[in-house]
């Protein structure tokens, strides 16, 4: 399902006695439909090191969506960039002139350098792992919130589709008798048509068996009264999932699949045209749920 959640703290509040810290850790998390769990992280370089942890976290309470987990490292003084001590630069210049004394060639470290550097060295005393967990925490309590809250739209949604999918279903159980009644008078024709080409070059046996045979395999072919009551079967089983809630997903998936394949087998047997267009409804609506319950869990 989709969802999005974010959160900001000062990792100075993660711990207990540690000091106001002028950098803010952020944490944002977007999901979107997916069959299956697809993670995504955007760290800075100085968290990377905690991706497996997040990755463990998530894997314990999603089970489907492509999840996409931003974390990003702030100042939070009010200064877009936090400028380094004079001691760090001091050791920086130190530094470098060293290495260059070995490798003349050594580019010269950029101020884009110098700056990333002086915010790793603000945030070397913090334990980023507690300050990343229990953000990250929150932040998707706060996601499972949203998506459960469209969860049960989307219930809504796939119930009012299936009370269509019965209205269809009671208006196709009516032809059923009316399909047996043509095919009653069609087996008479046949029957008077083989008598007449019987007369002469055949025996009246032989020409009764053609005429059941044609009407018992026509009444075979139209015959939908059992894939109606699969339907309506499967109807059930997928109300009564809904209902329950859970991890559900993969299971309405499969009985999505067996709702169309009645509804594609009703209208290959289709000998009426009002069963025909049944059948394309009765599709169009179990492909919009077939769409919707890849956002389920």
């Amino acid at each position: 399902m989709t969802g999005y959640a974010s959160a900001q703290q000062s990792p100075s509040q993660a711990g207990e006695g540690r000091g106001p810290l002028a950098v803010r850790l952020g944490i944002e998390i977007r999901s979107v439909n997916s069959r299956f769990l697809d993670l995504a992280f955007r760290l800075p370089d100085e968290l990377r090191a905690w991706e497996p942890q997040l990755r463990e976290l998530l894997t314990a309470r999603l089970k489907r969506g492509k999840v996409e987990v931003r974390v990003s490292l702030e100042s939070s003084d009010g200064d877009s960039v936090r400028e380094p001590s004079v001691r760090m630069l001091q050791r920086l210049s130190s530094v470098q002139d060293a290495v260059r004394g070995w490798l003349p060639d050594a580019q010269a470290l950029s101020v884009a350098e110098i700056l990333r550097l002086g915010a790793a060295e603000a945030g070397g005393d913090i334990d980023w792992g507690t300050s990343l967990t229990e953000l990250a925490q929150r932040v998707l309590t706060e996601l499972l919130a949203a998506r459960e809250r469209e969860g049960e739209r989307l219930a809504g949604m796939l119930l009012a589709h299936l009370a269509q999918l019965r209205a269809l279903a009671q208006q196709a159980r009516p032809l059923v008798p009316q399909l047996v009644e043509q095919q009653r008078q069609r087996f008479l024709e046949r029957w008077k048509e083989a008598m007449h080409l019987a007369e002469g070059s055949a025996t009246p046996e032989a020409a009764q068996d053609r005429a059941l045979t044609e009407a018992t395999a026509f009444a075979i072919r139209i015959d939908v009264a059992e894939e109606l009551t699969r339907l309506a079967a499967h109807l059930d089983e997928i109300e009564r999932l809904i209902r329950k809630g859970g991890d559900i997903g993969k299971r309405l998936d499969f009985l999505i699949q067996e709702l169309h394949r009645e509804a594609n087998t009703l209208g290959s047997k289709s000998a009426a045209l009002e069963l025909t267009r049944i059948s394309v409804d009765m599709k169009v609506l179990i492909e919009q749920m077939r769409e919707q319950v890849q956002n389920l869990e």
